[in-house]
């Protein structure tokens, strides 16, 4: 329990600061600002329950690790479970803190950095491209997750280097989709917003559970030593 538990405030953590970087201060911040929102909750999670849960705080990480044989089927649906919940409730945060705001006008005005294609797509990003857009982030990801916590000298740097991967896919992704990555990331704010973002969540469940499939067994295949 205590791993389900760090994951559920690992991934209210994230979604609390990422998400709300982007709602609250994302035109002061600019895309690199809200990246390295996204990268530092990360960072800082890795060093507080790395050792407890390994910080996944992201299903398609989780998925990841469990093709590769590092997670039990129980412990994968677990902290599946733990983690959208942990999702919610830092966006149910961050709407109340908005809401608390005299200037901010609620928070379906500020989008909760939701994720979005199309119309909702800072460049217009259609659907096709969102999904491939996501899967390719999602896979660079999660394949550098696998590698650097597959070693144990890695340990010291490990959230480090997490971290600052998920801020550059950020950079990239931001402009397209507002990057996902993250299934539990982008449910949270869709179920606050309703409409669209509710409509077009779908790509960004699908998209990152397929790219963290293609990591695991990328990874999988490349490290086997039957090859």
């Amino acid at each position: 329990m205590k791993r389900y538990i760090s994951e559920l405030i690992g991934t209210m953590v994230l979604v609390l600061f990422g998400c709300g970087s982007a709602a609250i201060a994302g035109a002061v911040l600019g895309n690199l600002g809200i990246a390295f929102a996204f990268g530092l909750s990360i960072i800082a999670m890795a060093y507080v329950i790395g050792d407890i849960s390994g910080c996944h705080i992201n299903p398609a990480v989780s998925i990841g690790m469990w093709i590769d044989g590092r997670m039990e089927t129980k412990d994968l649906i677990l902290y599946i479970v733990f983690q959208c919940i942990g999702a919610i409730i830092g966006i149910a945060i961050l709407a109340v803190i908005i809401n608390s705001s005299a200037h901010l006008g609620g928070y379906a005005l500020t989008g909760l950095g939701q994720n979005g294609f199309g119309p909702a797509s800072s460049v217009g990003l259609n659907a096709v491209g969102a999904i491939i857009v996501e899967i390719i982030l999602t896979f660079v990801f999660v394949f550098t997750v696998l590698g650097v916590t597959d070693k144990v000298e890695n340990g010291a740097v490990a959230g480090i280097v997490i971290g600052l991967t998920l801020t550059f896919v950020h950079i990239m992704g931001i402009p397209l989709t507002g990057t996902s990555v993250n299934p539990a990331r982008s449910l949270a704010p869709a179920l606050f917003m309703g409409g669209q973002a509710l409509q077009q969540v779908w790509v960004f469940i699908l998209a990152p559970v397929v790219g963290a499939i293609i990591a695991g067994l990328f990874y999988k295949v490349l490290t086997s030593e039957d090859i």
